[in-house]
Protein backbone atom coordinates (compact mmCIF):
# COMPACT_ATOMS: atom_id res chain seq x y z
CA UNK A 1 0.00 0.00 0.00
CA UNK A 2 1.47 3.32 -0.78
CA UNK A 3 1.17 6.21 0.97
CA UNK A 4 0.93 10.25 0.39
CA UNK A 5 3.78 11.99 2.70
CA UNK A 6 6.99 12.47 2.09
CA UNK A 7 8.49 9.14 2.10
CA UNK A 8 5.90 8.65 -1.75
CA UNK A 9 9.15 8.73 -3.98
CA UNK A 10 11.14 6.45 -1.87
CA UNK A 11 8.25 3.79 -2.09
CA UNK A 12 7.50 4.22 -5.90
CA UNK A 13 11.84 4.15 -6.84
CA UNK A 14 11.37 0.61 -4.51
CA UNK A 15 8.54 -0.92 -6.33
CA UNK A 16 9.83 0.34 -9.56
CA UNK A 17 13.09 -0.88 -9.18
CA UNK A 18 11.85 -4.35 -7.69
CA UNK A 19 9.39 -4.80 -10.61
CA UNK A 20 13.06 -4.14 -13.16
CA UNK A 21 14.45 -6.29 -11.45
CA UNK A 22 11.82 -9.30 -11.35
CA UNK A 23 11.00 -8.20 -15.17
CA UNK A 24 14.19 -8.97 -16.60
CA UNK A 25 14.69 -12.18 -14.66
CA UNK A 26 11.23 -13.34 -16.59
CA UNK A 27 12.28 -12.36 -19.73
CA UNK A 28 15.20 -14.59 -18.90
CA UNK A 29 12.91 -17.60 -18.59
CA UNK A 30 14.47 -17.88 -14.89
CA UNK A 31 11.40 -17.57 -12.38
CA UNK A 32 13.82 -18.72 -9.19
CA UNK A 33 15.95 -15.20 -10.16
CA UNK A 34 12.73 -13.07 -9.56
CA UNK A 35 12.67 -13.64 -6.04
CA UNK A 36 16.58 -13.67 -5.59
CA UNK A 37 16.07 -10.21 -7.28
CA UNK A 38 13.16 -9.12 -5.32
CA UNK A 39 15.11 -10.01 -1.96
CA UNK A 40 18.27 -8.08 -3.44
CA UNK A 41 16.35 -4.89 -3.70
CA UNK A 42 14.58 -5.27 -0.48
CA UNK A 43 18.46 -5.61 0.94
CA UNK A 44 19.46 -2.37 -0.90
CA UNK A 45 16.78 -0.14 0.51
CA UNK A 46 17.69 -1.62 4.54
CA UNK A 47 15.93 -3.07 7.11
CA UNK A 48 15.26 0.07 8.82
CA UNK A 49 14.24 2.64 6.12
CA UNK A 50 12.11 -0.74 4.72
CA UNK A 51 10.60 -0.83 7.75
CA UNK A 52 9.39 3.07 7.80
CA UNK A 53 8.29 2.80 4.44
CA UNK A 54 5.72 -0.07 4.82
CA UNK A 55 4.42 0.77 7.99
CA UNK A 56 1.06 2.43 6.91
CA UNK A 57 0.43 3.72 10.57
CA UNK A 58 3.59 5.39 10.93
CA UNK A 59 2.19 8.20 8.41
CA UNK A 60 -1.48 7.88 8.99
CA UNK A 61 -4.45 5.68 8.53
CA UNK A 62 -5.06 4.47 4.98
CA UNK A 63 -7.97 2.48 5.39
CA UNK A 64 -10.15 2.92 2.33
CA UNK A 65 -13.40 4.10 4.89
CA UNK A 66 -10.60 6.68 6.37
CA UNK A 67 -10.09 7.48 2.85
CA UNK A 68 -13.52 9.20 2.18
CA UNK A 69 -13.92 12.72 2.62
CA UNK A 70 -14.42 13.89 6.33
CA UNK A 71 -16.80 16.41 6.51
CA UNK A 72 -15.78 19.08 9.20
CA UNK A 73 -17.96 21.58 11.29
CA UNK A 74 -15.10 23.98 13.52
CA UNK A 75 -17.58 24.00 16.34
CA UNK A 76 -17.48 22.74 20.07
CA UNK A 77 -20.88 21.27 19.54
CA UNK A 78 -19.66 19.20 16.59
CA UNK A 79 -16.79 18.26 17.83
CA UNK A 80 -18.50 17.48 21.03
CA UNK A 81 -20.98 15.19 19.23
CA UNK A 82 -18.57 13.12 18.31
CA UNK A 83 -17.63 9.55 19.59
CA UNK A 84 -14.42 9.01 21.66
CA UNK A 85 -11.96 7.73 19.04
CA UNK A 86 -9.14 5.28 20.00
CA UNK A 87 -6.20 6.89 18.55
CA UNK A 88 -3.50 5.15 16.94
CA UNK A 89 0.62 6.20 18.04
CA UNK A 90 0.73 8.19 15.48
CA UNK A 91 -2.73 9.90 16.50
CA UNK A 92 -1.86 10.02 20.15
CA UNK A 93 1.19 11.82 19.39
CA UNK A 94 -0.56 14.55 17.43
CA UNK A 95 -3.34 14.20 20.36
CA UNK A 96 -0.28 15.69 22.84
CA UNK A 97 0.95 18.34 20.86
CA UNK A 98 -2.47 19.90 19.97
CA UNK A 99 -2.70 19.71 23.98
CA UNK A 100 -0.01 21.41 24.47
CA UNK A 101 0.23 23.60 21.74
CA UNK A 102 -3.64 24.52 21.12
CA UNK A 103 -5.63 23.74 23.68
CA UNK A 104 -6.92 27.11 24.64
CA UNK A 105 -7.40 27.63 20.57
CA UNK A 106 -11.04 27.68 18.85
CA UNK A 107 -12.28 24.35 17.59
CA UNK A 108 -11.08 25.97 14.22
CA UNK A 109 -7.43 26.99 15.32
CA UNK A 110 -7.18 22.90 16.97
CA UNK A 111 -7.87 22.28 13.33
CA UNK A 112 -5.10 24.70 11.86
CA UNK A 113 -2.45 23.85 13.84
CA UNK A 114 -2.84 20.19 12.61
CA UNK A 115 -2.94 20.86 9.28
CA UNK A 116 0.86 22.18 10.21
CA UNK A 117 1.78 19.01 11.55
CA UNK A 118 0.04 17.16 8.99
CA UNK A 119 1.86 19.32 5.98
CA UNK A 120 5.24 19.23 7.43
CA UNK A 121 4.39 15.24 7.49
CA UNK A 122 3.48 15.32 3.63
CA UNK A 123 7.03 17.85 3.11
CA UNK A 124 10.59 16.45 2.55
CA UNK A 125 11.92 19.31 4.35
CA UNK A 126 10.94 17.22 7.81
CA UNK A 127 10.70 13.92 9.13
CA UNK A 128 8.06 11.31 7.33
CA UNK A 129 5.83 10.82 10.51
CA UNK A 130 3.68 12.67 13.33
CA UNK A 131 5.31 11.34 15.92
CA UNK A 132 9.26 12.64 14.05
CA UNK A 133 7.72 15.61 13.24
CA UNK A 134 6.96 16.51 16.80
CA UNK A 135 9.78 15.15 18.58
CA UNK A 136 12.16 16.68 15.75
CA UNK A 137 15.00 18.21 17.43
CA UNK A 138 14.06 17.32 20.82
CA UNK A 139 16.33 17.05 23.67
CA UNK A 140 18.69 19.49 21.77
CA UNK A 141 18.63 22.61 23.75
CA UNK A 142 16.86 25.66 21.53
CA UNK A 143 16.55 23.51 18.74
CA UNK A 144 13.26 21.58 19.32
CA UNK A 145 10.56 22.62 16.90
CA UNK A 146 8.00 22.43 19.51
CA UNK A 147 8.80 23.86 22.82
CA UNK A 148 6.90 21.93 25.22
CA UNK A 149 9.16 18.76 23.96
CA UNK A 150 12.03 20.59 25.22
CA UNK A 151 10.95 22.97 27.66
CA UNK A 152 12.47 21.15 30.88
CA UNK A 153 8.47 20.74 32.28
CA UNK A 154 7.27 17.00 32.18
CA UNK A 155 4.58 16.75 29.71
CA UNK A 156 1.08 15.91 32.23
CA UNK A 157 -2.07 16.00 30.90
CA UNK A 158 -4.13 17.54 33.58
CA UNK A 159 -7.41 18.94 31.42
CA UNK A 160 -9.16 15.87 30.63
CA UNK A 161 -11.86 17.71 29.14
CA UNK A 162 -9.41 19.27 26.83
CA UNK A 163 -7.18 16.14 25.75
CA UNK A 164 -10.64 14.87 25.16
CA UNK A 165 -11.59 17.68 22.45
CA UNK A 166 -7.88 17.40 20.85
CA UNK A 167 -8.22 13.92 20.90
CA UNK A 168 -10.96 13.60 18.37
CA UNK A 169 -9.45 16.45 15.66
CA UNK A 170 -6.38 14.63 16.23
CA UNK A 171 -8.16 11.36 15.23
CA UNK A 172 -9.53 12.98 12.05
CA UNK A 173 -6.60 14.71 10.77
CA UNK A 174 -4.14 11.90 11.24
CA UNK A 175 -6.53 9.93 8.96
CA UNK A 176 -6.47 12.12 6.53
CA UNK A 177 -8.90 15.08 7.33
CA UNK A 178 -8.94 18.17 4.92
CA UNK A 179 -6.88 20.98 5.07
CA UNK A 180 -8.39 24.10 3.70
CA UNK A 181 -7.41 26.59 6.53
CA UNK A 182 -3.83 27.51 6.27
CA UNK A 183 -3.04 27.17 2.61
CA UNK A 184 -0.19 24.74 3.14
CA UNK A 185 1.75 25.92 5.78
CA UNK A 186 4.24 24.42 7.87
CA UNK A 187 5.24 26.90 10.66
CA UNK A 188 2.93 29.02 12.99
CA UNK A 189 3.80 31.25 16.09
CA UNK A 190 1.71 32.92 18.70
CA UNK A 191 0.77 36.80 18.01
CA UNK A 192 2.63 37.42 21.13
CA UNK A 193 5.99 36.70 19.47
CA UNK A 194 7.76 37.80 16.30
CA UNK A 195 10.36 35.44 15.17
CA UNK A 196 13.57 36.32 12.60
CA UNK A 197 12.08 33.95 10.29
CA UNK A 198 8.48 35.01 10.13
CA UNK A 199 9.51 37.91 8.09
CA UNK A 200 11.61 35.25 5.39
CA UNK A 201 8.40 33.14 5.00
CA UNK A 202 5.09 34.14 2.99
CA UNK A 203 2.22 34.33 5.69
CA UNK A 204 -1.12 32.23 5.12
CA UNK A 205 -3.40 32.90 7.26
CA UNK A 206 -4.22 34.36 11.04
CA UNK A 207 -6.21 32.12 12.84
CA UNK A 208 -7.25 32.57 16.84
CA UNK A 209 -3.49 33.64 18.48
CA UNK A 210 -1.56 32.20 15.87
CA UNK A 211 -0.34 33.32 12.70
CA UNK A 212 0.49 30.77 9.94
CA UNK A 213 3.61 30.81 7.06
CA UNK A 214 5.00 28.67 4.27
CA UNK A 215 8.46 29.00 2.55
CA UNK A 216 8.13 31.03 -0.52
CA UNK A 217 7.68 29.09 -3.77
CA UNK A 218 10.73 29.71 -6.09
CA UNK A 219 9.83 29.61 -9.64
CA UNK A 220 12.69 28.53 -12.01
CA UNK A 221 13.79 30.79 -14.85
CA UNK A 222 15.25 28.82 -17.93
Amino acid sequence: MFLMAGGLPMRRLLVGALLLASGAAFAEGNVNDIASAEQSGLNGVGSIKLASLLDTDAIRDVRPEARKPIPIEYSRSWLADLPKPKLSDQAACLAEALYFEARGESVKGQFAVAEVIMNRVDSPAFPNSICGVIHQGTGRKYACQFTYTCDGYPEVIREKAAYNRVAKVASIMARGGPRPLTSGATYYHTRAVSPSWSRKFARTASIGVHYFYRRHTRVSSN
